[in-house]
């Protein structure tokens, strides 16, 4: 089907297209014509059978609904025609600007588009980068260590004792009112960990089990000024436990708890290599961060404005900030979506010119690697993963790993 729509280029930016559209009057009085029978159609009037009513009650009536339905109809025939025309490949819907529709006239109106800007990559390799995996010796063993028996520990009653921090107490806050106690529930908290406030926990640290006492809180200030002082409260303090954590020891039955150790040596081996393989990870992703950083800033990889903004709005779901704080939030995110963006833009450039891109076959090995890992069957871990939407997020590990390994031969890593 042809069609009289004027769609003409008039300016491109990194990120951005912007397009003039101009959809002829003797279009709009036919897309008018087809929206004016349609509610003839369809509209129940005084005095008149459904279906009959004359068309130009039908304007007078229903005029304004009538226009938009014309500009969505040319809007959406225009939007088709543009991507086709064009060749665009946009990454959402465009937004319409200036639209001017009059009686007897053109629609008039622009798209401006954000597409992925054409990026020119002439330096890839040459980059000096240092990688410098973190020691991990007995200390970094025995913490970890001691995590797991905290995971492990027991907690203790303790009696005819004050609590200290680190230990858990029951307590019971209440709220006074005109002296009269509100009723509260128990609950347990740790001491030390900031799970209340200060001077409660102070006071709590004053009581032996069993024990009440009140207390005037002071609650922290609203908003963003600290100095300014907060309202304050009377509350009744009721401390009703304390425990305190038993760790177990470290021995063969603790490693046999742990999981599949026979000794606490066996143990102590796997907590190593953990450690080991984890600051193998963190070294790596340091050596990446360098070769992007240094990539993007060779090649003057731009972050278009558009592309920052998409990104940022969805850190902004992601993060739930609130509406008052998003000037805020955009001002300290801003940095990290731009160099976001860059790195994007990079990446999925090399990804394209040297074919680099994820295969099914890349995309079915690693499932397998990761279905063995889990002691599940493939095929399920599979269905598992498209079901929750996950499979390009796989994809999209595996062209970098590609890309990642293509840029890293073409430089120089120095270990230190």
């Amino acid at each position: 089907m042809t069609t009289d729509i004027q769609i003409t280029r008039t300016k491109d930016e990194p990120g951005a297209t912007t397009l003039s559209v101009e959809a002829p009057a003797e279009r709009v009085k036919a897309a008018e014509k087809k929206a004016a029978s349609m509610y003839a159609k369809r509209v129940r009037l005084p005095g008149f059978r459904k279906g009959k009513v004359p068309l130009n009650i039908v304007r007078q009536r229903f005029g304004d609904a009538i226009k938009e339905a014309v500009v969505q109809e040319l809007v959406h025939e225009s939007w088709k025609l543009a991507v086709d025309q064009e060749s665009l490949e946009p990454i959402g819907e465009p937004q319409v600007r200036d639209l001017k529709l009059e009686n007897d006239a053109p629609l008039t109106f622009e798209f401006l588009v954000e597409v992925k800007p054409d990026i020119e990559l002439t330096h890839l390799g040459g980059f000096s980068l240092k990688r410098k995996q973190a020691l991990v010796g007995d200390d970094a063993v025995d913490d970890q260590l001691d995590e797991l028996r905290r995971k492990k520990a027991l907690w203790i009653p303790v009696e005819g004792q004050k609590p200290q921090p680190g230990q858990m107490v029951r307590v019971t806050i209440a709220t006074m009112k005109e002296g009269q106690e509100e009723k509260g529930q128990p609950y347990d908290l740790v001491l030390g960990q900031d799970q209340a406030l200060p001077e409660i926990e102070a006071k709590i640290m004053e009581l032996l089990p069993g024990e009440v006492a009140d207390a005037t809180i002071t609650l922290p200030a609203e908003g963003e000024d600290a100095s300014q002082p907060g309202r304050t409260i009377d509350a009744r303090v009721s401390l009703h436990e304390v425990k305190q954590q038993q760790l177990p020891e470290v021995d063969d039955a603790f490693a046999t708890e742990i999981g599949d150790f026979a000794s606490v040596a066996e143990l102590r081996a796997a907590v190593l290599e953990d450690l080991n393989a984890h600051a193998k990870r963190e070294a790596d992703a340091d050596v990446r961060r360098q070769l992007v950083e240094q990539l993007t800033a060779a090649n003057n990889i731009p972050a278009p404005r558009p592309l920052v903004d998409r990104l940022l709005k969805a850190y902004q779901q992601a993060y739930q900030v609130p509406e008052d704080q998003i000037e805020r939030f955009t001002s300290e995110f801003g940095p990290i979506a731009e160099a976001q963006v860059k790195r994007d833009l990079a990446l999925d450039t090399i990804a394209r010119h040297q074919s680099l891109t994820a295969t099914e076959d890349d995309v079915d090995e690693r499932v397998e690697e990761m279905a063995k890992a889990r002691n599940m069957e493939p095929g399920k871990l599979f269905a598992g993963l498209q079901k929750e939407n996950r499979i390009k997020e796989l994809e999209r590990s595996i062209m970098e790993e590609k890309v990642f390994t293509y840029l890293l031969d073409q430089s120089t890593v120095t270990e230190s």
